[in-house]
Formats: C-alpha cells, sequence, structure tokens
C-alpha cells in the first residue's frame, strides 16, 4: 500500500469527521494550514507504480499517481497550504466559523481525491464531494449574494454532473469486461461505436465544471462572492479537476479532429470572450474570475487541438500549464487581501511579475508554458489566436493590477507567506519544467524567443494604457454577463415550486387521495379489459 497516498485522503477526511464536534470544530482553524500537508508530501514521495485500492476483489477504490497528477496535486496542495493560513486569519472573531471550516475540508477532501483517484465510481464520488463542499464555500461569504451565488454554483455543478455521469456509463460500457479503471476505459473508448457521444457528453460535463464558455456564468459570481481565501482555492486548485479529468479519459493516443477541433474553437472564443468582459469590471476579485475564464479556455483548446492531432505529449503540457495557472491565480486572489495602503508597493510589484507571467512574460513559468504549448497549437489560425489571448492576457492583468491598487485597504497586511506563495510561482514551474520531459528550455531562453514572450505583453500593456484612457466611456458589464438571463428563470421556478408544494398538500388530503386511488384503480381494470 502507497502509504504516502493513503495519508494524503485519510487526512482532510479525519479532520472533517472530526467537525462533528463543535469543541474540535472550534479549534480546527489552526490546522487548515496543515491538512494538505500530506498530499503535497505525497506528490513529491508517492510511488507512481504501487496503487492504493481501499476494499476487496469484488469492488475497490484504487487510488494512483501518474505524473500530470502528481505534478498538480503539489502545486494544489502548496496553494491550499497557504490559503489556510490566510483563512485562519479570516475567521478570527466570526461566530460561524464552524460551517466554514467543515466545507473547506469537504472542497479539500474532494480536490485531493479528485487527483488521485484511479477508477471511475471513486472520481465521480469525489467529485460531487468537491461540488458540495466548493458551493458551500461560497456561501460564506456575506449576505444574499454569496448564498444566490452558492445555490447557481451547486445548481450548475450537478447539471454538468448529469452529462458527466451518462459520459462515464457509456464510457465503461465500451471498455473490455465493463472494467471500471479510468485508464483502461479511456484506452478502449477510441475504437468504441459510441465513442462520438460519450466524448461529447464528457466535454460538456467537464467543460462546463471548468468555466467554458457560454456556461461560464457562475465562475464570477461564486469567485466575486466567496471569502478571500475561498476564491483562492476555487479558482487556483478546485477548477482544475476538471482539466485533469479531461487529460485522463480523453484518448489522446489517436487523432480525433471531428471532436478536438471544436473544442479548441470554443476554447479559444472563452480565450478572448473572458477578457473583453473582464475588463469593464471594478471589483478586483470579478476580474481575476474572467481571467479564469479566459484561462479555462485556452486549456481547453490545448486539449482539444491535442486530441485533433493526436498529440501525445498533451496530457503533460496541459497539466504544466493548468498548474502553472492553478499557482499564480491562487497567489493573486491572496493578493486581493494582502495590499496595504500605507506600503501597497511590496505586494504590486511581485503581483504584477506572476500576473504578466500569465500572459508569457519573458523569463517567468508563464513564458515557459505559453513555449510549451507552442509544439500543440501549432503555427496555423489556432497559434494565432493564441499569441492574441496573450496580448488579451496582458491587457487583463494590468486591468486587475489598477483596480488592485485602487481597491488597497489600511487593514490589509503583508505576509510572509504571500510572499512566499509569490517566489513559489517563478521557482516551481521553472523547477517542474526542469524536472519533467516537457520540451527543452533553450526555445525560451533565446533572443528571439524572450522578443516572442515580449512584445505580446508590451501590446496588451498599450492597449491597457489606452482602455484606462478611454475607460469612463465604457459600458460595464455586469458579473455573471448572459447569466443575468437567470433572474426570470429563478422567478418562474419560484412560482412553480408554491405550486408544486401547494398541490403536494391537496394530494395528501385523504379524501383526495383516496378518490385518486380509485381512478387509478378504475384505469387498471380497463386497461385489462382492453
Amino acid at each position: 500500500m502507497n502509504a504516502w497516498i493513503a495519508a494524503a485522503i485519510a487526512t482532510p477526511l479525519a479532520l472533517l469527521l472530526a467537525c462533528l464536534s463543535a469543541r474540535a470544530r472550534s479549534r480546527l482553524p489552526s490546522v487548515l494550514a496543515f491538512a494538505p500537508l500530506p498530499a503535497l508530501l505525497a506528490a513529491l514521495l508517492g510511488s507512481m507504480d504501487e496503487p492504493l485500492r481501499i476494499g476487496n476483489a469484488r469492488f475497490a477504490l484504487v487510488f494512483a499517481l501518474d505524473r500530470p497528477g502528481a505534478m498538480l496535486l503539489g502545486v494544489a496542495a502548496l496553494l491550499w497550504m497557504v490559503a489556510g493560513l490566510h483563512a485562519r486569519r479570516y475567521l478570527i472573531g466570526r461566530p460561524d466559523g464552524g460551517a466554514f471550516v467543515a466545507t473547506w475540508l469537504m472542497a479539500l477532501s474532494g480536490c485531493v481525491g479528485v487527483f488521485l483517484a484511479a477508477d471511475v465510481v471513486g472520481f465521480y464520488f469525489l467529485l460531487a464531494v468537491l461540488s458540495v463542499g466548493a458551493s458551500g464555500l461560497v456561501m460564506q461569504g456575506q449576505g444574499a449574494a454569496a448564498l444566490r451565488a452558492g445555490a447557481i454554483y451547486l445548481g450548475v455543478a450537478l447539471f454538468a454532473e448529469a452529462f458527466l455521469l451518462a459520459a462515464l456509463i457509456l464510457i465503461v460500457q465500451a471498455s473490455p469486461s465493463g472494467n471500471l479503471m479510468i485508464a483502461d476505459a479511456a484506452a478502449a473508448l477510441a475504437s468504441s461505436d459510441t465513442h462520438r457521444a460519450a466524448l461529447t457528453l464528457l466535454i460538456i460535463g467537464l467543460g462546463i465544471k471548468a468555466g467554458l464558455v457560454p456556461l461560464h456564468f457562475w465562475m464570477p459570481l461564486a469567485y466575486g462572492a466567496a471569502p478571500i481565501p475561498a476564491a483562492a482555492v476555487l479558482g487556483g486548485a478546485v477548477v482544475k479537476a476538471s482539466v485533469l479529468a479531461l487529460i485522463r479519459f480523453l484518448p489522446f493516443d489517436v487523432s480525433l479532429p471531428d471532436v478536438g477541433v471544436p473544442l479548441a474553437g470554443v476554447g479559444m472564443f472563452g480565450a478572448l470572450y473572458g477578457v473583453a468582459v473582464g475588463i469593464t469590471q471594478s471589483n478586483p476579485k470579478v476580474v481575476l474570475a474572467y481571467s479564469s475564464v479566459s484561462q479555462m479556455g485556452f486549456v481547453m483548446a490545448l486539449i482539444g487541438m491535442g486530441l485533433a492531432t493526436g498529440n501525445g505529449s498533451t496530457p503533460l503540457i496541459a497539466a504544466f500549464y493548468a498548474a502553472h495557472h492553478l499557482l499564480v491565480k491562487g497567489t493573486l486572489f491572496l493578493a486581493v487581501d494582502a495590499v496595504p495602503k500605507s506600503t501597497a508597493w511590496p505586494v504590486l510589484l511581485p503581483a504584477a511579475i506572476i500576473a504578466l507571467g500569465l500572459a508569457g512574460l519573458p523569463l517567468t513559468g508563464g513564458a515557459l508554458t505559453k513555449d510549451a504549448a507552442k509544439g500543440v497549437l501549432g503555427d496555423g489560425t489556432v497559434g494565432a489566436l493564441a499569441i492574441a489571448s496573450s496580448v488579451a492576457t496582458a491587457l487583463l492583468m494590468v486591468h486587475f493590477l489598477r483596480r488592485l491598487a485602487a481597491g488597497a485597504q489600511a487593514s490589509g497586511r503583508l505576509s510572509w507567506s504571500w510572499m512566499l506563495i509569490a517566489a513559489a510561482c517563478v521557482v516551481v514551474p521553472w523547477w517542474l519544467f526542469l524536472a519533467t520531459p516537457i520540451r527543452s528550455p533553450s526555445s525560451a531562453l533565446t533572443l528571439s524567443g524572450v522578443w516572442s514572450s515580449l512584445w505580446p505583453v508590451l501590446l496588451g500593456g498599450a492597449l491597457a494604457w489606452a482602455w484606462a484612457r478611454a475607460g469612463s466611456a465604457m459600458p460595464a458589464v455586469p458579473a455573471g454577463d448572459i447569466g443575468m438571463a437567470l433572474g426570470g428563470m429563478e422567478r418562474a421556478g419560484a412560482r412553480i415550486a408554491v405550486a408544486c408544494e401547494y398541490g403536494d398538500a391537496l394530494a395528501r388530503r385523504w379524501q383526495v387521495a383516496s378518490v385518486v386511488l380509485l381512478l387509478i384503480a378504475a384505469a387498471f381494470y380497463w386497461t385489462l379489459r382492453v
């Protein structure tokens, strides 16, 4: 048995069970930062050849490490640890801290479990645990807006999981003897008669969870309403579960352009759409949420092109890109809580470096991820759109930095933990790049490579300056944009719910129930006679 994997899963689950005790729950905020430590150690020290099996020969849940999973698990654990320190400070003096702690540990348990799950049943169950915990974290924000955002988050998650469940059933049916292992099921998927339907359902379900346009509206609503430590792990770690799932389920050893090309097109549209709406926002958390819409669209385009061309290096490159975004986006969310008005520059300067790194600023992890992605995206239309998305990302990140500086608070505190994870945003991607056979770093270090990374950032900065000059005349788009249409649906749903409640109360009266029973019996008798 792989003890590191067992510890990674058991630790947050044990702490979650401890929440049943009110006394223990009151003391748990101080250990939130240590709960992900076994997951970090599992990513660094766990064996990739020794899975963990929980169960018996008839049925067992299986957990294992692979290279993309270890990469994302380790970086996610690092973010969860630092966010746990910020969560502890957030909970000081709050009487409702117990609910925050319980939902935090539920989301952490689901996140770690999904990154390690090697069988279909365990993956789907832990993804549901993650969805419930994440929606609960959103509801820990302030006021009715947080409750509404959390309800929308959970509703969209359940909607996505319905598509996902149908896809998993088709995938398991396509595997030899109904094998429940993800790797075996994915290997048999490409040659099955139902592969097109299964892949479509899988991409729809996981694409919704990844914030793929047009079903992305839950993301700005949830991230904007959630407490900052919760928004950091939601925008950084939780949303990457769908990326890792696609990496594991999709068959990259064969070329499937009929599925991959549409996914790449929708992803690139989302990459640009997220920026177009994000630059109209004033709340830095919402700006970051639309940045996540954009970046997740880019990752989906990367996966789509890898699937279209049958590029076997896509899983590792996509995981590397997602790991960098995970670390940077979580750190930028935490920066919203770490910028004191009196000494803003010690936070703004490193925040600017890692934020522009998302656009490919030379020598940052973002430059490495962009360079690695070129091998999958190619030099055609998608490659040109990828360059345009780098320009757009630089524009959005400069806009975010301006909103971050404008929103600096006197109560903000510069913390050593934030400075450490900001440094990790530069160091960790380089370490991953050099330790993993992704691509030679020489292409990113040549003069032409540096310039190809730099000019989109400079152009994006120039566009941001022009946007700031004309910003007062630009219309503001409400957070959630097309999701605002849900307001009418919510009102109609409320009326339907009231009608159903009235009908249920009426049907439970014994007089009505007796008459209905007699009518059913008469109809059954008439059917038999005919």
